[in-house]
């Protein structure tokens, strides 16, 4: 068994300071998402009430959508707040954990909630974690785009 375990032990151990290396954090992928329970929000504000079978079939999708995509942008800034985000960044930036915890609840409030104003919101929680995230790196010149 020794000989074993002496076969199977790493010969080199890696160490990093986050999970995955740098340069894998991007707040991108929860703006996307976020724009996607916005687009799901207003389309399912203008379908009319009370629809044939086709339309509830349409509004059941678009809820779906709307709740998986605010639960991808939950997670994705969960990621970042986690992993990327260290104690220097909330020293230099002490509103972080606030902004973190109110796009959290936005992400949950779009889940369950058909809202459009609570879903531009959510984007505008986004775009502060976006420039804050940019910022941290030196970078406040990279572009937050909005879907229109």
């Amino acid at each position: 068994m020794h000989l074993l375990s002496q076969l199977l032990r790493p010969r080199h151990v890696a160490e990093a300071h986050c999970d995955g290396p740098c340069g894998v954090y991007d707040p991108a992928a929860a703006r996307i998402a976020a724009e996607a329970v916005a687009s799901m929000a207003r389309k399912l504000v203008g379908l009319p009430e009370g629809g044939d079978l086709a339309t509830e079939n349409t509004r059941s999708r678009f809820i779906a959508i709307k709740e998986q995509q605010a639960d991808l942008a939950k997670h994705e800034l969960n990621v970042l707040w986690t992993d990327y985000f260290k104690p220097e960044h909330l020293e230099a930036q002490p509103q972080l954990g606030e902004i973190f915890w109110k796009a959290a609840k936005l992400c949950s409030q779009n889940k369950v909630e058909v809202n459009i104003a609570a879903a531009e919101a959510l984007l505008d929680t986004i775009h502060q974690v976006h420039d804050l995230y940019w910022g941290s790196k030196g970078r406040d010149d990279v572009p937050f785009y909005l879907a229109g």
